[in-house]
């Protein structure tokens, strides 16, 4: 990322919860830990289904009494509708602000220049009153900056970046290993675990219970993880949703996402799966490579 671009991300959105009962309510919902966030630290998480599967992912981020959650605009109604549901009778209130706040990226390096900045995933500042933060998922993604859409452009300035063309994150985010979007067409796809939310630090296994806590643990603990989310890279033909994937005729996994910035999910430690050697769908040739984060 060139150090003077910022990205407007405008396919974000923001929820703000408040309340006495907030804390806990989170708590026992996702799949970190609530305690790691404060006013100087945000951190990635998902809800998942009871079963474990992948239901929403967002970054959740302290703001005043309460706290923002930056999630796929596709993925807002449907999220404010599960948290509504689960809320029940707890002194929590949930507005969707995504009229009035927009999440912008910018550089690592960019963020590293502010005076109280530290190298840390998921460290947090404050730019008057706006919250800054290091992508909690993996630095390399930069920094966040959520801020009231008004204030947006004379901040942008005064920062000295440049608007630029959010096309150029997607790809980057992709090349590193990590879906930008489309997020509806992985749910009840995949376990959350499968979605590699250890290594993004979305998975706490040290908290209590939360939804889907059992087979994601179930899987931890017992090396049940044979199966993962990966990017493809289209060699020629097109994808389809749903379809698999060969090595000769060996099927080792699924498209999820086909479209713009594909994700399968892949048999990676099946013998046929080396991220060497290209592999085929019925009307494309592509190649799979393991990101390198992910370390087993």
């Amino acid at each position: 990322m060139n150090i003077k671009n910022v990205y407007i991300l405008d396919d974000r959105a923001i929820l703000y919860l408040n309340g006495e009962d907030t804390k806990e309510f989170l708590q026992n919902l996702i799949s970190n830990d609530i305690n790691k966030v404060s006013n100087n630290n945000s951190c990635f998480t998902s809800l998942l289904s009871p079963q474990g599967k992948f239901l929403y992912e967002f970054v959740i981020i302290k703001h005043k009494s309460g706290y923002l959650i930056d999630c796929e605009k596709s993925q807002v109604d449907g999220l404010f509708k599960q948290l509504s549901i689960y809320k029940l009778r707890s002194k929590v209130e949930i507005l969707n602000l995504s009229n009035e706040f927009v999440v912008a990226a910018f550089s690592y390096e960019k963020f590293l220049n502010f005076d109280e900045a530290q190298d840390i995933a998921g460290f947090t500042l404050k730019y008057r009153e706006d919250p800054i933060l290091l992508d909690p998922r993996n630095k390399q993604l930069g920094a966040r900056l959520i801020i009231n859409l008004e204030k947006l452009y004379l901040s942008l300035k005064k920062l000295e970046l440049h608007d630029s063309n959010i096309k150029d994150y997607y790809s980057f985010s992709h090349k590193l290993g990590i879906v930008p979007k489309d997020f509806n067409k992985l749910q009840n796809k995949l376990f959350g675990i499968e979605c590699n939310y250890e290594e993004l630090n979305g998975i706490d296994f040290k908290k209590g219970c939360y939804v889907g806590q059992e087979n994601t643990a179930r899987i931890k603990l017992k090396n049940k993880l044979s199966k993962r989310l990966f990017p493809i890279n289209i060699i020629k033909g097109e994808l389809i949703e749903g379809e698999s994937i060969y090595f000769n005729e060996n099927e080792i996994g699924k498209v999820l996402i086909e479209k713009d910035y594909p994700f399968a999910l892949i048999k990676y430690l099946d013998e046929n799966f080396n991220g060497k050697s290209n592999f085929n769908t019925k009307n494309a040739s592509i190649n799979i490579k393991k990101p390198d984060w992910i370390k087993s």
